[in-house]
């Protein structure tokens, strides 16, 4: 209660309009900016062959997503913010949550997986957690506590669901829900990712759930060539793969110019995946 959060501590030293935001958009579905990207997926392919010639490891796309996403939240920290109750907050971990599919078939359930980062491992580190995670949570019999509560919580009638949804709002919103169910809850991360290209859709513009503090939401679309020119002068033109991206942010958690030298610090990384073998040394602390 009165901005004490066990996820996450209130900013009091920031920009007064943007203290006054919160309050003239109350909710998240009210500040989404939405943007697409562009991946070119020529570097990640090069990535991926290399590392499987030279220590058979196998990288996917999302591997190296995943790792550039952890990496930019621990470079750029006003990006790992939430908006609570009118309130700006800093989140104390890095999290990413995402769901898989037990077998790709319509009648297969959904787990959904939630990972929790310090921001300085390296791309390899970061691989092996993933493949751990969606090994533990694939397959008929696998599963997580995360589903397991949800399937708890709707062992009642429709009515009660309704009333415990917004009991739980309530102690969410004036921060008394118990840190068990917030670090279970998928809701309440970093970033929520969604892998289209796996399931073979386009990518799509997701929107900011209301409840939990997800800022922002991430949807990765299967591939895809675009024309591209190759030499102005000639009217040479080619043709280039690229993976399109659709990204949806709460604009309330930081202006405009970090946003923008954020993504171009998450593309950087995208086009080089080798910065993130080395650990980082230490993760950058947002302000008081």
């Amino acid at each position: 209660m009165f901005g004490l959060r066990s996820d996450g501590k209130r900013i009091k030293t920031i920009d007064p309009l943007m203290k006054i935001v919160p309050h003239i958009m109350p909710e998240r579905n009210d500040s989404m900016v939405m943007s697409k990207y562009e991946i070119h997926c020529q570097p990640l392919d090069e990535y991926i062959f290399k590392k499987r010639k030279e220590n058979n490891l196998r990288f996917t796309y999302m591997h190296i997503l995943i790792a550039a996403m952890v990496r930019t939240l621990a470079m750029r920290p006003k990006i790992n913010r939430f908006i609570m109750n009118g309130r700006v907050f800093k989140r104390n971990d890095i999290t990413i949550s995402f769901i898989v599919k037990k077998r790709l078939v319509d009648t297969s359930e959904e787990e959904t997986i939630k990972m929790k980062f310090k921001g300085t491992e390296d791309i390899f580190q970061i691989k092996e957690m993933i493949d751990e995670q969606i090994s533990k949570n694939t397959g008929e019999t696998h599963g997580n506590d995360a589903d397991a509560l949800a399937k708890l919580l709707t062992m009642v009638p429709n009515f009660l669901i309704k009333l415990m949804v917004g009991f739980l709002k309530f102690l969410d919103k004036h921060g008394m829900l118990p840190k068990s169910i917030v670090e279970l809850s998928p809701f309440h991360t970093s970033i929520f990712l969604t892998n289209l290209r796996s399931i073979k859709m386009n990518y799509a513009y997701h929107h900011i759930y209301n409840f939990g503090t997800t800022s922002i939401f991430v949807s990765m679309g299967k591939e895809k060539y675009d024309p591209i020119v190759i030499d102005p002068d000639q009217n040479q033109l080619g043709a280039i793969k690229v993976m399109d991206a659709g990204i949806v942010i709460d604009e309330r958690i930081c202006d405009g110019l970090y946003y923008g030298n954020t993504v171009r610090e998450f593309m950087k990384l995208m086009v080089y995946p080798e910065l993130m073998e080395t650990p980082l040394e230490a993760k950058v602390e947002d302000q008081k």
